[in-house]
């Protein structure tokens, strides 16, 4: 069976993009996130910039070996506009991104249907004027070893273009890299055979 070890994101916020039905406009927003923390500030910025808007619905995804995701109707009737906007996410094959719709009401009533279609265009829009990037997925390892056998360790490391993300080198030294998913056994398998040197896994 084929590991899956890369995903699509977005690198950059995409520029604004603007659906009209019936007087009502509707505002789409793509925005590359990684924790769900950044959420609530990308909101707030929103609602300061469209303070006279009705609904600001949004759907996110975050993760890559546990997709977490959450979806937001603002308002709008139960699953007219978190859904369809999380269904394009999905549709795009897209994680660490949230979508947001932003609605300006135009005096017209546009029914579920309407709703549904107008906040589906939106995220769709706003996802098609996004840059979409593909990237690998990563393991977090330590690995723990005594100073001699620094340059063993560094071999290793040069030679799998592994990529090391901090160092901390005394008596004991530990250097974290990141192994892309797909060569995570070939690398443990390297480092066995060295009982002096110590390699687990972190958590993402």
């Amino acid at each position: 069976m084929d590991i899956k070890d890369t995903y699509k994101t977005i690198d950059t916020a995409a520029e604004q993009v603007l659906f009209k039905d019936r007087n009502s406009k509707f505002f789409g927003y793509a925005f590359p996130i990684s924790s769900e923390d950044e959420v609530k500030q990308i909101i707030e910025d929103l609602k300061k910039q469209h303070h006279a808007a009705r609904h600001w619905c949004y759907a996110w995804q975050l993760g890559t070996e546990h997709i977490r995701y959450r979806i937001n109707d603002d308002g709008e009737p139960s699953n007219s506009a978190g859904q369809p906007i999380y269904g394009q996410i999905q549709s795009f094959e897209l994680t660490n991104i949230l979508v947001v719709v932003v609605r300006y009401f135009g005096g017209v009533k546009l029914g579920v249907g309407g709703l549904i279609n107008a906040y589906k265009t939106t995220a769709q829009l706003a996802l098609s004027s996004s840059e979409i990037v593909e990237k690998t997925i990563n393991i977090n390892f330590e690995i723990t070893f005594e100073y001699k056998d620094m340059n063993k360790v560094m071999r290793i490391i040069k030679e799998n273009n592994l990529t090391i993300t901090k160092q901390e080198l005394e008596l004991n030294c530990k250097i974290y890299i990141l192994v892309r998913k797909t060569m995570v056994h070939k690398i443990k398998e390297v480092f066995s055979p060295l009982y002096e040197i110590k390699i687990k896994r972190l958590e993402n």
